[in-house]
């Protein structure tokens, strides 16, 4: 009797936590992800404030404090195929425009289609009233890979670093259970499909809220085509030189836009 009782609830156990381990039995390759972007406003706006604007932005930043949340997210979804991926930002809300919302770091201005077998990317940046379509080989980012790992939206990820444009630090975690080399933005080039990216000195990240594991239509991922052409080289050329008496606001826009 003993031991029936025990192999039963042997059983019962293994059923309980089949569907946990069956969960992404499938490794996806094409479908949908959905993103969330999270801007400190907070740090964003004081790196704006200096001895010559200070007597309107600190007034208008303490009046910002009061009514807005220190944080700003915006949403986006990247589809992605096993070798190309579609990142596209969702229309920001309306309600949340006004003091400090044009301010590069905190909007999403990039639809970027990332051929990943050939290791292109086309990418329509709006920069304030232009927009550029940029062609040019994606950027190459010498990840190190660590044993850190946590849970994002339903799959194991695990962590790797990296510096990009000489003095940003970020933060990955990719999952291998999407075989995907792809992620937000313009970061790519590890193992498996990036979930989550942060910037901690510049106050931003991108975090998968959920993934949706499905078969693409035929079409589904087709690169912009709408900006002046350029690549990466003329759009650094072009920004330099309307920017170049801009003094330190330059200084973080062009970091923003290039990024």
């Amino acid at each position: 009797m003993k031991r029936i009782i025990l192999l039963s609830a042997l059983l019962l156990l293994i059923l309980s936590i089949k569907p946990a381990f069956a969960q992404h039995a499938r490794f996806a390759t094409e479908g949908i992800i959905e993103f969330e972007k999270s801007v400190n406003m907070h740090a964003q706006i004081k790196k704006y404030i200096n001895k010559d604007n200070e007597a309107y932005y600190i007034p208008a930043f303490d009046q910002y404090k009061k009514t807005k949340p220190q944080f700003r997210v915006l949403k986006s979804t990247l589809t992605f195929s096993k070798d190309k991926t579609l990142f596209s930002p969702a229309p920001a809300d309306e309600s949340d425009r006004g003091w400090f919302s044009d301010i590069p770091a905190t909007t999403q201005n990039n639809i970027i289609y990332t051929d990943l077998s050939a290791n292109t990317s086309i990418v329509q940046k709006t920069v304030f009233e232009e927009t550029f379509l940029v062609r040019d080989s994606t950027r190459k980012i010498n990840w190190k890979i660590t044993s850190e790992t946590r849970d994002i939206a339903g799959y194991l990820c695990r962590r790797a670093n990296a510096i990009i444009m000489d003095s940003i630090y970020v933060v990955a975690f990719y999952t291998d259970e999407i075989p995907v080399s792809g992620g937000p933005e313009s970061f790519t080039g590890l193992p498996g499909m990036i979930l989550g990216v942060a910037l901690p000195h510049e106050n931003m990240s991108w975090f998968a809220k959920l993934v949706t594991d499905k078969s693409l239509p035929s079409g589904t991922l087709v690169a912009p085509k709408k900006g002046k052409a350029t690549d990466n080289k003329g759009l650094l050329d072009t920004l330099m030189k309307v920017m170049k008496n801009w003094g330190t606001y330059a200084q973080h826009s062009l970091k923003s836009f290039l990024m």
